[in-house]
């Protein structure tokens, strides 16, 4: 906390020294001295602009000064918008200098809509080169606070051009530049690769640190060509580093490595199956020594085998409660670590990572393929439970960044109420209320079928296998024929390959995502499968999908320092495209797969990074992601 409060020090204090203010006259000195007065009286940003609000002038100017400055201090973001709202008021201000600090104080408050606006308004009017570069850095980093790497790269060349050329120096440029940069595919930056120097020389960096990403001798070769070929580069100064660089690009070598999994209690059986992957992963790697260690065992045991093994690499532990307790006892704080599960507290290391099978990751592929899609009214079936819950909540929040309609959710609690849940989601029992009501105004019969409603567009079910194939005929029979057909999808947990040996028919048409292992004809790896069912032909659907899970952590962990450095770069596993995000997370993209004539076939759907709400109206400043 300490060292990001002093970068936004920094950083604030070169967008001040850019100000313009008309050289003080005497009398101007005197209510200077009178407002330093006055401000060693206050303690605190919001004392001293109350002060200035009692004085007229140029003392109230130099006080809202101190204000503005306090209140960076303080990280007091809504008090520094205010103050320079009210500083934005006096004509002799330096406007623009005083609306970027307003940007930056919205963008601090996550208010990007408002910041964008404001950095808008002020194109055209930026003739000084400090205001340009600040304002363009700005921009910048309100597009990359969205994860946004491609569309705030052009913004971040303009600022280090602007930079370079008129000697301003904006404290974080060159790091947050290149750290925006390693985000980018090859492919995207080979076409940033154009334009003027300064650009050229940040992308072929780059582009080397990626090509050679494999070995440190070729990298370094070409970061010394790269020398000679840009010198006086801004790009040099995050080259200060460059052996340490080299050095977290080497392939991780690991001769000796442990694994931690439940070898007993009421997770034994999950254990099995992580194991069971482990060591057909192995053997594939060059590893010369295994050991697995039970994770529910005494901390204090296991802390002893740790330091007597001294691991290179650690796999495991599987158990959320169990990766807390060696966190707390911090045990593996010194080790290069692949937990199986999330961890919902502050990563411990930079050499840590976390692998799970998250339903979330489903959930926003559904998400981004609905609005590329152009989806506006998708609804939700999801149990009545925890995790019904937890992710109907998170495809919300998501979908509130993009969208400004509201999806519609049905919860059911019982394969019992999935009927009137449906109907009632549909309107069809209105339309049976209707056709009831006008059936009593006549005495002949009357021709009538139900109408739901229209304005669906996209049916998206979160249950299991078996409440999935109990609700698609529910849909297939309450949606109107009056009506285009609404597509359907849904998670890999709808997807059962012991069901399927014996029922598919119920979900003709239905898509959903899958991790390749289980499409077996998205599979490279044919004799690693027809190994897998010679020896466990019966295995549980999730036993199978841990397998994968367990065979990809270790194969992956030759590769994790290159892919943590470069988000933007997946590894193709049996789980399905892996990249690691900034906080060591590795995300999964699945593979699409419908229902057809009682067959399951992989399909490509359209999937795209949608644009939040706040950026869709910047249409002329629109790059596709």
């Amino acid at each position: 906390m300490r060292l990001k409060l002093v970068s936004l020090l920094i950083i604030l204090s070169g967008l001040s020294a850019c100000s313009t203010t008309e050289k003080p006259t005497k009398n101007s000195d005197n209510f200077s001295n009178s407002a330093n007065a006055l401000k060693n009286q206050a303690n605190s940003a919001l004392s001293i602009y109350q002060l200035a609000q009692n004085r007229q002038g140029a003392d109230k100017i130099q006080l809202l000064y101190s204000a503005r400055d306090a209140a960076v201090n303080e990280q007091s973001w809504s008090l520094l918008e205010k103050v320079c709202g009210e500083l934005e008021l006096t004509p002799s201000v330096d406007q623009i200098q005083n609306r970027l600090y307003i940007a930056f104080a919205q963008k601090q408050q996550n208010k990007n809509a408002q910041a964008l606006v404001i950095l808008q308004s002020l194109d055209g009017q930026l003739k000084q080169p400090e205001h340009f570069a600040w304002h363009q850095f700005l921009t910048a980093s309100v597009y990359a606070s969205q994860d946004f790497a491609k569309r705030a790269a052009p913004y971040f060349f303009a600022a280090s051009e602007s930079a370079t050329k008129n000697n301003i120096d904006i404290a974080q440029l060159n790091q947050n530049l290149w750290d925006n940069l390693k985000k980018l595919s090859s492919y995207t930056l080979e076409r940033f690769n154009r334009g003027s120097v300064i650009q050229q020389g940040w992308v072929n960096l780059a582009l080397y640190h990626q090509v050679y990403a494999g070995s440190a001798v070729e990298l370094d070769q070409a970061i010394n060509n790269w020398l000679r070929r840009y010198p006086g580069h801004p790009a040099k100064v995050v080259l200060s580093k460059q052996d340490e660089l080299v050095n977290d690009l080497t392939p991780v070598i690991i001769e000796r490595l442990v694994v931690l999994l439940p070898q007993s209690g009421a997770n034994e059986r999950l254990g099995d199956a992580l194991k069971a992957g482990v060591l057909a992963a192995l053997d594939q790697q060059s590893i010369n020594e295994t050991i697995f260690i039970d994770e529910n065992s005494d901390v204090n045991e296991i802390t002893a085998k740790i330091a007597q093994i001294k691991p290179d690499f650690v796999v495991g532990p599987l158990l959320k409660a169990n990766i807390d307790k060696l966190a707390n006892a911090q045990v593996l704080i010194d080790i290069p670590t692949m937990h199986l599960n999330t961890f919902d507290g502050d990563r411990l290391s930079l050499q840590h990572y976390f692998f799970a099978l998250n339903p979330e990751h489903e959930v926003q592929q559904a998400l981004e393929h609905f609005l590329a899609q152009g989806y506006q009214k998708p609804m939700l079936l999801a149990p009545n439970n925890a995790n019904g819950q937890r992710l109907v909540d998170y495809f919300n929040l998501q979908w509130q960044r993009y969208s400004e309609t509201k999806p519609q959710i049905g919860f059911y609690n019982s394969n019992q109420d999935m009927p009137d849940t449906i109907t009632s989601l549909l309107e069809v029992d209105k339309s049976k209320e209707r056709i009831k009501t006008v059936k009593t105004l006549f005495k002949q019969e009357v021709e009538n079928e139900t109408r739901s409603r229209s304005d669906i567009d996209a049916i998206y079910i979160l249950g299991d296998a078996i409440e999935t194939r109990l609700i698609k005929p529910y849909l297939d029979v309450n949606v109107s024929t009056f009506a285009d057909r609404i597509p359907l999808y849904a998670s890999s947990k709808s997807h059962s390959s012991q069901i399927d040996r014996t029922d598919k028919g119920d979900l003709d048409g239905l898509y959903f995502t899958e991790l390749p292992w289980m499409l077996k004809s998205q599979i490279k790896q044919h004799n690693l499968r027809q190994q897998y069912e010679t020896l466990w032909p019966e295995h549980a659907d999730i036993s199978q999908r841990l397998f994968a899970m367990a065979y990809d952590a270790v194969t992956i962990l030759h590769d994790i320092k290159q892919l943590s450095l470069s988000p933007g770069n997946q590894f193709n596993g049996l789980s399905g495209k892996l990249s690691v995000n900034t906080s060591g997370h590795i995300e999964r993209t699945l593979d699409w797969a419908q229902y057809t004539n009682r067959r399951i076939k992989a399909v490509q759907l359209k999937t795209q990074r949608p644009v939040p709400l706040f950026m869709q109206s910047a249409s002329d400043l629109y790059i596709t992601e």
